[in-house]
């Protein structure tokens, strides 16, 4: 268990790379910009060193630059917990990962489907529009795109002219990891989130992938009730992020 853990965390990481980083004690940390915290905070890696040794380099580095100090806590490696605690660090935005193997996948009409290697205008005009991007996230979201080395696929469902679904996956050996499913608000519950991501892991087994696996806030009621419903039914772990305010 916990090796098929961390082969998903490190996939999970590959997928949705920070631009700008350090490893610092065995700890990756991450500095890329945006909104995002997965790419705005220190993560544990497997193997990681001092725990406090890497909390407060990881403050020093982030003053530097003027940031505020996140840290990601995978139930894996939760060897920072006591540390972050003493230090006044609280809990948020708990995150489960999911995971299905790919077999049998059905049969789908393909129409309006359309799955490219690099993300179009269109598709990434749907992205910044039902994520709220103002100029900087999009900046940071297309360097982290850009960054990606792995084999990638950019899916998109037409909403008859409305911009439809759109998610992204990223193969990492033969497991697909699935990132970025929105729908914008129009066009909700019309089906189009679970066609996007059923023509992703189509791709993935395509192209060898035997396994999927995602990451989701625990309270999205309707993105988990989505992916449970395709298959998403086994949580691997949780993680979540730890601030001061």
């Amino acid at each position: 268990m916990d090796e098929l853990c961390w082969r998903v965390e490190e996939a999970c990481l590959n997928a949705w790379p920070s631009p700008r980083h350090l490893l610092v004690h065995g700890y990756l940390l991450c500095m890329a910009g945006g909104p995002s915290k997965r790419i705005n905070s220190c993560n544990p890696l497997r193997g990681a060193g001092d725990p406090e040794a890497a909390i407060f380099a990881s403050e020093a580095i982030y003053a530097d630059l003027g940031r505020r100090p996140i840290f990601r806590v995978p139930d894996i490696a939760a060897q920072m917990l006591p540390w972050l605690e003493r230090r006044g660090y609280r809990a948020i935005g708990e995150t489960r990962t999911l995971y299905r193997e790919i077999k049998a996948l059905p049969e789908a009409d393909g129409s309006g489907i359309t799955v490219a290697e690099t993300p179009s205008a269109a598709w990434l005009a749907v992205r910044d529009a039902v994520s709220n991007n103002d100029p900087e996230a999009a900046c940071t979201f297309r360097m982290v795109t850009d960054a990606i080395v792995l084999p990638r696929a950019f899916v998109s469902v037409d909403g008859h002219g409305d911009g439809g679904a759109i998610c992204f996956g990223v193969r990492d050996g033969d497991l697909l990891v699935i990132e970025s499913v929105a729908v914008p608000s129009p066009l909700r519950k019309r089906g189009l989130a679970r066609r996007a991501v059923m023509a992703l892991m189509r791709w993935g087994a395509e192209t060898g992938a035997k396994a999927a696996c995602l990451q989701v806030e625990a309270d999205n009621a309707p993105a988990v009730a989505l992916y449970e419903g395709i298959g998403f039914e086994r949580e691997l772990y949780r993680y979540h992020y730890r601030v001061r305010f």
